[in-house]
């Protein structure tokens, strides 16, 4: 970009930051050869934000490091290196693939395990995995899968012989002279590393409160990078041109990641992007398609976004949960200075359509439970855990919008599935999350 363009950019970035009341932000972008990075509040460019499940796509990279070694292939069942879920056909290990896992096609839950003691065992955690029942049958659809992403990560620790905090800080990280920060280790003897705070902003204040981060130990794999948006745009370029740095003893190969970039045909991540390969979301652009991930961990927002055909990358860190809406508004900024980001655009909420007893219901996703009640004056209820919804409405196409409890707004909330073969409605889609129909619910006909 030419300077006076980066330096208005630099200009817009502080006024969004101010007006959507992040205390600190960071904005890197790699164009036209060469990388701008820039600041709002009081944080240096350096600084380390959780990035939440952006850590899924460094977690994924690991893995095909493995693949590019021949330690490990994409199509190889879960249970060959993970022998506590099953070797048989009709076990958890034996049904699952990697590239099923990496490409959130497996069925897995969301979660589950919240009760779990961080002192759980490896073993137990697997085991209590084999009694996970699957949302969808593996590579049927798409449903995020955080377990998912554990798995991988243990997959990674069962090859190396290392620790996932190791293997990725050893064969991904230094090669690409990046300095991580953990959330959580492994282990206590170890202190934290030292990372920004997020902050939850109140609708109505707009004051904006730090908050811990609550990721567990267990869940590694899933989040607990904390980088720079410098970072970011780093391990991005690198999927790009691999890592070309003459000081680096093991460079990376761009053809190693390429994999990644293969969009899976089943997996519709509605809610979340346009596609999903493995590790890494599709999103379209007014020129071509971007990939990666977004992560909001406890107080945080971040976003990250490759173009392979022109070798463009931007990444946003922010330290509060209103990040999210200061990308939105960010990703139109860059639209107009040229550089056509790649986002999700939910689809449009369509005529009303009446209400309908064949939604109502349980369903669940994990440890999730989603009930659909008949409230009053034929109004339909939604409840996840326990948080009530006061009216979900039906739209076309079996979405289904609701109203903020905080806000009062009403949004897209997610849209019912239906089985192909007769139409009864079978499960519940929200934030890319697939939630099955219990088998004891009753509905009307």
């Amino acid at each position: 970009m030419p300077a006076i363009e980066t330096g208005q950019l630099g200009k817009v970035f502080v006024g969004l930051a101010r007006r959507h009341c992040v205390p600190s932000a960071q904005l890197a972008i790699h164009v036209d050869g060469r990388t701008v990075a820039m600041t709002a509040g009081e944080v240096s460019a350096d600084a380390k934000f959780p990035v939440g499940s952006i850590t899924k796509a460094f977690t994924a990279s690991l893995a095909m490091l493995l693949v590019a070694d021949d330690d490990l292939d994409v199509d190889d069942r879960i249970g060959t290196h993970l022998a506590e879920l099953g070797t048989n056909a009709d076990s958890l290990g034996g049904k699952l693939t990697v590239r099923q896992i990496m490409s959130h096609t497996s069925g897995l839950p969301s979660s589950f395990g919240e009760g779990l003691q961080e002192a759980a065992s490896r073993r137990r955690y697997l085991l209590d995995c084999r009694e996970q029942s699957l949302v969808h049958p593996p590579g049927s659809g798409f449903s995020y899968s955080n377990v998912g992403f554990v798995l991988v990560g243990r997959i990674v620790e069962e090859i190396t012989g290392m620790s996932w905090w190791d293997a990725i800080d050893a064969l991904l990280l230094k090669p690409l002279s990046i300095v991580p920060a953990f959330v959580v280790r492994p282990d206590s003897r170890f202190p934290l590393d030292s990372f920004v705070s997020g902050h939850a902003v109140s609708e109505s204040t707009g004051k904006a409160l730090a908050v811990a981060q609550t990721i567990r130990v267990t869940d590694a794999p899933c989040g607990a990078l904390a980088l720079s948006a410098k970072d970011l745009v780093a391990f991005g370029h690198a999927h790009v041109t691999g890592c070309t740095d003459p000081s680096v003893s093991a460079p990376l190969d761009p053809d190693v990641f390429r994999e990644m970039r293969r969009v899976i045909s089943v997996a519709e991540p509605f809610g979340l992007a346009d596609g999903w390969g493995l590790g890494l979301a599709v999103f379209r652009g007014p020129d071509t398609d971007w990939f990666g991930h977004d992560g909001n961990a406890d107080g945080t927002s971040c976003h990250l976004r490759i173009d392979p055909t022109n070798d463009r990358v931007v990444a946003l860190t922010t330290n509060a949960n209103t990040g999210a809406a200061l990308w939105e508004d960010l990703v139109d900024e860059l639209r107009a200075l040229d550089i056509p980001v790649g986002d999700y655009v939910a689809p449009e909420l369509k005529q009303r359509m009446p209400a309908s007893g064949d939604v109502l219901g349980r369903y669940a996703n994990g440890d999730i439970e989603y009930a659909v009640d008949a409230g009053d004056d034929d109004k339909i209820i939604l409840r996840i855990d326990g948080e009530t919804y006061p009216e979900l409405i039906l739209h076309e196409d079996w979405l289904f919008s609701v109203q903020q409890p905080a806000s009062g707004r009403r949004i897209l909330g997610g849209r019912f599935l239906r089985d192909p073969s007769g139409g009864r409605v079978s499960g519940i889609q929200t934030g890319g999350r697939v939630a099955s129909r219990r088998k004891s619910s009753t509905h009307a006909s």
